[in-house]
């Protein structure tokens, strides 16, 4: 297709599909800035597959009519989305990286670089999609987390051109390949939800179908608007008789308004209804997209679209919701980072009011400047060299690990409370203590030489903290530690194989997980799930993997008493290490007093020991059970890092105890773990 073709002709403008806009925003608006418990709107993060139905339809009607013409021109069309969307990136991006400079620690800052550079090269969706672990921050605390929509946007403008116009040249039918391709990606997001709720949410072939939900609607109202004129017809006779006393004209009008409220009590359904504790998308995502489709195909003149959509205010916020998507939430995030709390709702209100501000500056002096007007290739050129610009300051905070030389301005104060803060978030195992080696036979850690008396040590990264504890305990002793997930029958690969049990230099095996997120605590998984994904229902998870219902937990337990009595019998000892507390008491970043002038620490935050133990049930109760039944010792953090009443953050002479939400600090591990020495008792 050359280059230079005459400018793309563009759909006749639609207010409704503004005041469309404006629903979705506001929706993703108030679900961001106000919890469940506040009675905001459960479902609104739905509003994202909004924007992606209203996208895909106008896109895709622009490349069908411009294909039609002979009119095409990926250039032009490249161009049209640069100055759309890079002039109120860049502006969100930068004001992002300058606030993040005085209010951000290294280790925030460096993941904020990387998130900028993601954002700048539009894979934002795979970078969180990656992220999804034990050492990721929480959602609330990453100011450029939104931008994994724009991510599955963009990659839909790179293929999605490139296949219709091969397709087009090739005298291809246009409406087989896209219902095709929507129908795989249907298929594929309907079979990721089961096994992978994380990969389905931030994938793009699991999520192209509902954009390609717009692209169908626009092939319907381009080439088959007249088709089914008789049979509509017919069905808006039949309405209206339904719905009016006296017999009205057949003009289509009863259908749309029924199309259109039809599609409206969708989308409030499910703004009511779906949650973030759901699957999703899943079939659940049908519910914003059929809801979409319906309000859009209904037509301007129906009578939701008219009065509801159309009207000037609706209109007024769709015009921003752009800049209004890209300012709410880093706004909504570093105040939450600062305040080292969840904001009160007046903050929260008044940040809200700010992103309203910004996001009509932002379009009035930079978006329609830009997007409209003279000097289109320069324009373009300039934004690109911005863009670029960006990502690579990102990419570069990233490697430089955030850029620890912006707290030379600091006083001394401030200093020392970055240095205990630093020193908390490294993890727990590192640095490793000298004697530790890589086993090049197992490819597993291991500490001493002791061939005839080995301590086994299984777990995920909650064994990992426990590195510089073992190296305290282990004169004489040989401890091995191993990753694993227990359950191999469920499709994961197991460490307890016939040689491990059998084998006759393991004595003593130490399983210690964060039991209550591997093995299914409810409130823990609502904790550190994101962005919609959950297990639907679950009673638990193993590795992220639902259990759906009692008798498959039921199962799970069996499984897990099946190996300890293996154990047992071979006469080996075995030793339970149960969850260490956790929670946002406990973060230190929480503990942190931030202002432009530097840091403080403040211990202003105590965790309950019965709030603590509550998050860890019905897991911990079970995982007790499971050890008795299965003669196997239990080791309970709670009853040293706690006292009767609460479990403290500091230790007396300052030093934080835990790294993060659920790991214990460096300090700890190393100087505050006496609890484990019963395991190295050689009995």
């Amino acid at each position: 297709m050359s280059l230079q073709q005459p400018r793309l002709s563009l759909p006749k403008y639609r207010p409704d599909i503004d005041g469309l806009r404006a629903v979705a925003v506001l929706a993703v608006v108030a679900f961001h800035a106000f919890p469940n418990s506040e009675g905001g709107l459960r479902g609104g993060f739905i509003g994202v597959d909004v924007f992606f139905v209203i996208s895909g339809y106008l896109i895709t009607t622009i490349i069908f009519e411009n294909l039609d013409k002979g009119t095409f021109s990926f250039a032009e069309f490249y161009a049209r989305r640069i100055k759309r969307i890079f002039p109120a990136l860049i502006l969100v991006m930068v004001a992002c990286f300058a606030f993040g400079w005085f209010a951000l620690l290294a280790d925030e800052y460096k993941q904020l670089g990387k998130h900028i550079a993601a954002g700048a090269g539009f894979i934002s969706n795979f970078t969180l999609w990656n992220e999804a672990g034990y050492f990721d921050n929480s959602a609330e605390t990453k100011p450029l987390l939104h931008l994994w929509s724009l991510g599955i946007e963009e990659q839909f403008y790179i293929v999605w051109p490139f296949l219709l116009w091969f397709a087009w040249k090739r005298k291809f039918n246009l409406l087989t390949i896209t219902i095709v391709v929507a129908i795989a990606s249907f298929i594929l997001n309907i079979k990721g939800i089961k096994h992978d709720m994380v990969a389905t949410f931030y994938s793009p072939q699991t999520r192209f179908w509902e954009l390609l939900s717009g692209s169908l609607l626009a092939w319907v109202t381009l080439y088959k608007k007249d088709t089914f004129a008789n049979v509509k017809l017919k069905i808006d006779l039949w309405l209206s008789r339904i719905v009016y006393s006296e017999k009205q004209e057949a003009d289509g009008k009863t259908l749309s308004n029924v199309l259109s409220f039809i599609g409206l009590l969708l989308l409030v359904y499910g703004f009511w209804r779906i949650n973030k504790e759901l699957n999703f998308p899943g079939k659940r995502a049908l519910v914003p997209v059929l809801g979409t489709v319906l309000i859009i195909i209904a037509g301007s003149k129906a009578w939701v679209n008219r009065t509801i959509l159309s009207n000037k205010v609706a209109v007024w916020f769709g015009l921003i919701s752009f800049p209004l998507y890209l300012w709410h939430w880093p706004l909504l995030s570093f105040t939450r980072i600062v305040e080292g709390e969840v904001p009160s709702r007046n903050i929260r209100i008044a940040v809200l009011v700010l992103s309203v501000v910004l996001a009509w500056l932002t379009y009035k002096l930079v978006e329609r400047p830009l997007r409209f007007g003279k000097y289109d290739k320069a324009k373009v050129a300039v934004l690109v060299t911005l863009m670029t610009i960006i990502g690579y300051v990102g990419y570069n905070t990233y490697q430089r690990e955030g850029l620890t030389f912006r707290f030379n301005r600091l006083s001394n104060d401030s200093k020392s409370a970055v240095l205990k803060i630093f020193d908390a978030w490294r993890f727990s195992g590192y640095p490793r203590p000298e004697n530790f080696f890589g086993d090049p036979k197992t490819g597993f850690l291991r500490i001493g030489n002791n061939e005839q008396y080995k301590i086994l040590f299984i777990g995920d990264s909650h064994a990992e903290q426990y590195w510089n504890s073992i190296s305290n305990f282990t004169d004489g002793l040989t401890v091995e530690q191993r990753p694993s997930v227990l359950f191999a029958d469920l499709g994961f690969p197991s460490v307890l194989s016939n040689e491990i049990i059998d084998d006759p230099t393991i004595k003593v095996y130490v399983f210690t997980y964060y039991w209550s997120y591997k093995y299914g605590s409810s409130k823990v998984n609502q904790a550190v799930r994101c962005c919609g994904g959950g297990a639907n229902g679950s009673v638990g998870l193993i590795a992220g993997l639902p259990i759906k219902n009692n008798e498959e937990m039921d199962a799970v337990d069996a499984h897990f008493l099946s190996i300890l009595e293996r154990l047992s019998l071979k006469k080996k000892r075995v030793i339970f290490i149960l969850d260490n507390p956790f929670g946002e008491e406990v973060d230190p970043h929480a503990m942190l007093l931030r202002s432009w002038n530097g840091f403080k620490l403040v211990n202003h935050q105590k965790l309950s020991k019965s709030v603590a133990i509550e998050r860890t049930e019905p897991v911990r109760s079970r995982i007790i059970r499971i050890a008795k039944l299965g003669k196997a010792e239990i080791i309970d953090p709670f009853q040293f890092l706690c006292n009767e009443n609460f479990c403290a953050a500091f230790s007396p002479n300052g030093d934080l105890l835990y790294k993060d939400y659920d790991h214990l600090s460096l300090y700890t591990s190393r100087f505050n773990t006496s609890y484990l020495a019963p395991v190295f008792q050689n009995n």
